[in-house]
């Protein structure tokens, strides 16, 4: 897959350790649908090179010197006018610092074991962004850290009855065309009702979308 207009999706790999962001590349350069950008050593670095290369997506490791991988991606979505989609990198999926890293905008998340071919569905996946990554561990991280249920936000009142529907459907980890024919309805038809539900839940992403879903009590487990 390449962007919409044919290029490269344009990739930067933030992450401490020179062997891993070596190993990163090799595997992401052997694919001529990406081209790595830019390298970062610490979170700080990080949202310097997204600041001036603009990537399409940044594998972000969670923990690193100085700027961590959580402040680092709320720093390049409050700061950089068009934001990539920001990808964390964790050891453990259970780990705390990736519900946070979720929570401050982050579009999913890649275990460092995973394998090659893992990485390059991950980039791929996230740069389309009509999914989840790793659905089942995001709702299980959501479910987790969700806050003791309060009153429902103004937002759910706000969803029409089908809207409803296609969150709960987003929730559940299935793209654009799947939501389409599971409620009988065109891929772009979904596509717009996707987007009043990021616009009513105040998300840039269906990952934001499904974690405001979690935390509202408007789905669950």
């Amino acid at each position: 897959m390449k962007t919409s207009d044919g290029a490269p999706i344009r990739v930067v790999l933030a992450d401490d350790e020179r062997m891993v962001r070596t190993a990163l590349r090799a595997i992401l350069e052997s694919e001529n649908e990406f081209e790595v950008a830019g390298e970062a050593a610490t979170g700080a670095e990080a949202v310097a090179v997204v600041r001036e290369l603009l990537p399409d997506v940044v594998l972000m490791d969670v923990r690193m010197p100085e700027v961590d991988g959580i402040r680092a991606t709320e720093q390049i979505l409050r700061t950089v006018a068009e934001p990539p989609r920001i990808v964390v990198v964790t050891t453990f999926e259970n780990d705390a610092y990736v519900y946070e890293a979720l929570r401050a905008g982050a579009s999913g998340f890649l275990l460092k074991r995973a394998d090659a071919d893992e990485l390059v569905q991950a980039v791929r996946l996230v740069a389309r962004s009509d999914s989840l990554l790793f659905p089942a561990a995001v709702r299980s991280l959501a479910a987790e850290h969700a806050a003791a249920r309060r009153a429902a936000p103004p937002w759910v009142a706000r969803l029409s009855g089908r809207e409803a529907d296609v969150l709960r459907l987003m929730a559940t980890g299935l793209t654009n065309a799947e939501i389409a024919s599971r409620i009988g309805v065109g891929p772009a038809t979904v596509k717009t009702h996707v987007a009043s539900v990021l616009a009513k839940t105040g998300t840039r992403d269906r990952t934001q979308a499904v974690i405001a879903a979690y935390e509202a009590g408007f789905v669950g487990t």
